[in-house]
């Protein structure tokens, strides 16, 4: 049962403000003395970096697609357990979900899970007496989301907002902030979105407080914490890490009938895949990805985890997941590093921006040859993204690792969304058969794009074969989110055991 207070922030679009409003009021709620936990629908790593930096506290994703609908609210409840308030950042429009899912992980469809009012925030930059319209419609549509109140962003002047206001009357949803056009908080971007915290730690703290101010300005804190504490309770259990390793079923049995996609066959063959429980009418969450035939001795093995400037995506229940399963982990940067923390027995890669540092990552040679060394020891290793690019044999033609015999190198074309997937190849992550949801987002292209054992069969959007699986390496574009397959964590602790 959680009761916390809680808030969702949402917009008509992308672009009107989210995640000022959202940080900023993070960071307002937080100066006032509140333990405030952040959260993010979707599957962007980015936000939580802004939103730790507001509260103190590690920013979680909330994405009814990686996850399922089920772990929304378990989810939920343990980042935020202890706090005073929540407040959730939505994603691009407030009906926006996955393409062709309907309203599957949109901010609407976390925020009824949640049982938690919205907060709506409109750019008001070009428009006047059309804001009810565009309010009341919002406010409308979905009855079983409540619209509790709107924040009116790039305000021009007082006219303006006495306009906006006036017209807001006839809507039925209070205004709770109005914010003025003012000079852009100083967050840069570039191919992937905002430059992470941790690329810009100084400059980040200082957008952080600028937000706050601006926000503290222009909204009504004390209207803003009563619609937050109006919140349904929650009748789920927080989740636990432990818990869900200790019920966790053990592994389905490979599947003949993906021999000859491993082998190379078409895409085709992917329609061979078993059905997938957790997103069927049944509703049963297969967490299949690997349980270990025995329970773990009591010592721990070391999981060195990339980290760093170059390295910055990962979910904070991936960490979570593996010390409950018996690993000690340890993050380390390969740009500063030289070796690979002391007793490494497994490494995770997982997402960032290797394309912006590869001078810097080629030219820490001795880390180079320490990867490479432990790839051909046959230890586990998992990379994602980022990863895959630090493994291959060169990226944008300087040398990385070498552990694939494969070349990266920057494109134009952007790859962006939700995948449906089955594992073609029984790896240290998890054995064929296993079906999981991912996301890609890169600017990236990897040649081949999969190897003699692929890692996945892309489902949808579109099928075809993908990543890497050899020795103990599987490397992948492809995000996933372990608390869907919590398997996934023990069979990779599992592994580092016994290679």
């Amino acid at each position: 049962m959680s009761s916390v207070p809680r808030l969702v922030i949402a917009a008509p679009s992308s672009g009107s403000g989210k995640t000022t409003v959202a940080t900023g009021l993070m960071a307002a709620f937080a100066a006032r003395g509140l333990a405030v936990s952040p959260h993010k629908v979707g599957p962007d790593y980015i936000d939580p970096g802004y939103h730790a930096l507001a509260t103190g506290r590690v920013g979680r994703n909330l994405d009814a697609y990686l996850c399922g609908p089920e772990l929304i609210g378990p989810l939920f409840a343990h980042g935020a357990r202890g706090c005073d308030l929540a407040v959730v950042e939505g994603v691009m429009g407030m009906f926006d979900g996955a393409a062709g899912e309907g309203e599957l992980a949109s901010t609407a469809h976390v925020a009824k899970l949640l049982r938690a009012p919205v907060v709506l925030v409109v750019d008001a930059s070009s428009q006047s007496r059309s804001v009810a319209a565009l309010v009341h419609g919002f406010a409308s549509w979905d009855p079983e989301v409540r619209v509790g109140g709107v924040i009116l962003n790039k305000v021009a002047s007082d006219r303006h907002e006495a306009l906006l206001r006036e017209a807001l009357d006839s809507a039925g949803v209070p205004v709770l902030g109005v914010l003025r056009r003012v000079p852009q908080v100083d967050t840069p971007s570039r191919h992937l979105g905002l430059v992470p915290v941790a690329e810009r730690r100084a400059a980040a703290v200082e957008a952080v407080a600028a937000m706050e101010a601006q926000v503290s300005a222009g909204c009504d804190l004390e209207a803003l914490i009563a619609l937050a504490r109006s919140a349904g309770a929650l009748s789920c259990a927080a989740w636990d890490a432990a818990e869900v390793l200790a019920s966790s079923p053990p592994p389905p049995l490979p599947s003949p009938t993906l021999d000859f996609a491993r082998a190379g066959g078409p895409p085709s063959s992917l329609g061979a895949a078993p059905p997938d429980p957790r997103f069927g009418p049944e509703g049963a969450s297969s967490s299949n990805a690997g349980r270990a035939d025995h329970a773990h001795p009591d010592s721990k093995v070391t999981v060195a985890v990339a980290g760093g400037p170059a390295f910055t995506f990962s979910y904070a229940e991936h960490t979570e997941l593996l010390t409950a399963a018996g690993a000690e982990v340890v993050v380390f940067d390969p740009l500063r590093d030289e070796q690979l923390p002391d007793g490494t027995r497994g490494l995770v890669i997982g997402g960032g921006f290797p394309e912006v540092y590869a001078a810097e990552l080629s030219a820490n040679e001795p880390l180079r040859k320490a990867v490479g060394a432990l790839a051909e020891s046959g230890a586990p290793m998992a990379a994602e993204c980022a990863g895959l690019l630090y493994l291959c044999r060169e990226l944008d033609g300087r040398p990385m690792c070498g552990v694939l015999d494969a070349t990266a190198r920057m494109s134009e074309r952007l790859t962006l969304g939700y995948r449906d997937a089955v594992a073609l190849s029984d790896s240290v992550l998890a054995v064929a058969g296993t079906r999981m949801r991912g996301h890609e987002f890169h600017r990236t292209v990897v040649e081949p794009g999969s190897g003699a054992a692929p890692a996945w069969g892309v489902r949808a959007p579109e099928r075809r074969v993908e990543g890497f699986v050899q020795q103990g390496v599987h490397a992948s574009y492809l995000h996933t989110h372990w608390a869907a397959e919590p398997g996934v964590a023990r069979r990779f602790v599992e592994r580092c055991r016994t290679s």
